[in-house]
């Protein structure tokens, strides 16, 4: 239109357009349009391919609104019939958002369970995710009958923890989610036979670094307690023990060894376990390392 042969082409607004007038000659659109939907009844969701990410458990009929019972969009104070209005909208409104579409969690107590406990022990998002997957596919395949809720989330949560490697005791879980011990176990023992999940264990070294953090233990001490648990694992005697008391107790030995005291209370507190276990296990790990080292002495 106005004569000139000198085009810019922006790459920023995918279009090009004269460098004198600025009239406007190919325009692409930035945000192009969502691709057919498939017509596999296989696939699940829309098979669009668009919209944002969902974690798994996470809430998936949000109705993007947020209303108030107390004023409205311009700040005006509500009277008391609109109040009830809002108040039932927002009833419908969570009992469709908390309504599972893709599975029997049960948003309401179960979910919520996740969550406090989960926060309680300092578990990242994506365990909590883990354990809500784990919940859902226990519950349908039937494995929580008969069974408390605080006793099915803990099982849930410590299987999770131990799929990731966070080094974290049945107790603490029990503890965390209210329930005893033994009901936590056993509900964890039906988790891991029918779930079809793998659920490796913890390895004592993740235990061993969480209890030098909290401990402030020298490198050189984390070293002796490596070269320790290599042994005790190929000890026969030692192998029945439990996990983190046998870390807590070669904790205490080597600290001993190198110098830096740390009392039987505090390598207890840290490691959950009594004092009296841990004085136990210590005493049976030198007992049979020094009757070893008895018999090779000439």
């Amino acid at each position: 239109m106005c004569g000139s042969t000198h085009r810019i082409a922006d790459p920023v607004l995918a279009e090009t357009h004269c460098a004198e007038c600025g009239l406007v000659f190919d325009a692409t659109p930035i945000v192009a349009t969502p691709p057919p939907m498939t017509q596999d009844s296989t696939s699940e969701g829309s098979g669009r391919g668009i919209g944002p990410f969902v974690r798994p458990g996470g809430t998936k009929r949000a109705l993007g609104s947020t209303l108030s019972l107390a004023r409205d969009g311009q700040g005006r104070r509500l009277g008391w019939h609109r109040r009830y209005e809002f108040q039932h909208l927002k009833r419908v409104m969570q009992r469709q958002t908390s309504r599972a579409v893709d599975g029997p969690l049960d948003r309401s107590a179960a979910r919520g369970e996740i969550q406090t406990a989960g926060e309680a022990m300092g578990l990242p998002p994506v365990v909590l995710a883990e354990s809500e997957h784990i919940f859902r596919e226990s519950k349908v395949r039937g494995l929580f009958r008969g069974r408390s809720l605080p006793a099915s989330v803990g099982a849930c949560l410590y299987a999770a923890c131990r799929r990731f490697s966070i080094p974290r005791t049945l107790g603490e879980v029990a503890n965390a989610v209210g329930a005893r011990r033994s009901d936590v176990g056993r509900t964890f023992k039906v988790v891991a036979r029918g779930s079809g999940l793998s659920i490796p264990g913890v390895g004592t070294k993740a235990f061993l670094t969480r209890y030098a953090e909290e401990l402030a233990l020298s490198p050189r001490v984390r070293s002796t307690v490596e070269g320790m648990l290599e042994q005790a694992r190929e000890d026969p005697e030692l192998s029945g023990l439990s996990p983190h008391g046998l870390v807590a107790a070669l904790i205490y030995i080597a600290a001993e060894q190198n110098g830096e005291h740390r009392s039987r209370a505090q390598v207890a507190r840290v490691s959950s376990v009594t004092e009296v276990t841990l004085r136990s296990t210590s005493r049976l790990v030198e007992k049979i390392w020094g009757q070893a080292r008895g018999s090779h002495e000439p």
